[in-house]
């Protein structure tokens, strides 16, 4: 049992953050589950009704679209976070020289701006004149492969979840760095020496040993990767038609362009719910395997 003092410390210290974290995030969802059940332009009355922004929510097929290029997007963004960072990661403990200007280059992505990325990759992307992607596919002789890649439908949507993925690659590279120096080297040198191959080393030692680690991130690549918003956004608006259309553009149309605002706020209710679901989901996994 802590002592009362320690308690009054623990008190004084976690009241704020908890009241900054109750206003900021739990009032807007409140407010969010409270307005789904009204129909509300913005200005006039707010109008009860019921469970209709949500019964309309699940028979549309627009936001079903929205939803599967959601779990696309996600897809992509969960292989290049974590499975490039953990590569990377390994990369690095094999480094001699050099390590901290690795480390610092992949972390760049995550201190420029969402606007000032989604320029770079129209450029990169850019069909007439030909970006630096279509350049590179012609100079090794793939030039067949040369597209729009922003406004072909089967492209669009990997096209615009990669610069996403680029841009946190490094925070979870960094994070799961960290983690791998914390392994034993003693295990290491015992596996290597009992006849283990690299592979098995790091899925029977290494990978065990940071799974606590790769919850954590793995929690933290899902729930960014389900509010992804800014970079699709600016890089095609979910065109062409709605390829790349995602749930957070699709509510952000639906409740400042079609000011049906209860609508909106149905569907952040939906994506609240299906982030804790991925959330659980991850959890159940990840322990499972554990065991």
């Amino acid at each position: 049992m802590l002592p009362s003092r320690s308690k009054l410390s623990v008190a004084v210290f976690l009241t704020p953050p908890l009241l900054l974290y109750g206003a900021a995030v739990l009032l807007p969802i409140v407010q969010s589950l409270v307005l789904s059940f009204f129909t509300w332009d913005g200005i006039g009355d707010l109008r009860f009704a019921g469970l209709s922004n949500y019964t309309f929510m699940l028979t549309e097929g627009d936001f079903w679209t929205a939803v599967t290029n959601q779990l696309g997007y996600l897809a992509v963004c969960l292989v290049l976070q974590l499975g490039g960072g953990l590569f990377v990661a390994s990369l690095l403990l094999s480094l001699t020289r050099g390590r901290e200007v690795v480390k610092v280059l992949f972390l760049l992505p995550t201190m420029i701006s969402t606007v000032a990325i989604a320029l770079l990759f129209q450029r990169v992307y850019s069909a007439d004149p030909a970006g630096p992607l279509n350049r590179l596919l012609d100079l090794v002789g793939l030039d067949a492969l040369e597209r729009p890649w922003l406004s072909d439908v089967h492209t669009v949507l990997v096209a615009v979840s990669a610069p996403e993925g680029w841009r946190f690659i490094g925070l979870y590279t960094v994070i799961l760095y960290a983690a791998l120096l914390t392994v034993p080297r003693e295990l290491e040198e015992a596996a290597r020496l009992d006849g283990a191959n690299p592979w098995q080393v790091f899925t029977r030692i290494r990978f065990p040993y940071i799974r606590p680690v790769w919850l954590t991130t793995s929690i933290m690549a899902v729930t960014y990767a389900m509010r992804g918003f800014d970079i699709p956004y600016l890089l095609t608006n979910g065109g062409p038609g709605q390829s790349s259309e995602l749930m957070t553009t699709y509510m952000y149309k639906t409740a400042f362009l079609g000011t049906d605002y209860g609508y909106a706020a149905a569907m952040s209710v939906f994506i609240v719910v299906e982030s804790l679901v991925a959330v659980g989901l991850v959890l159940f996994v990840l322990r499972r395997k554990a065991a």
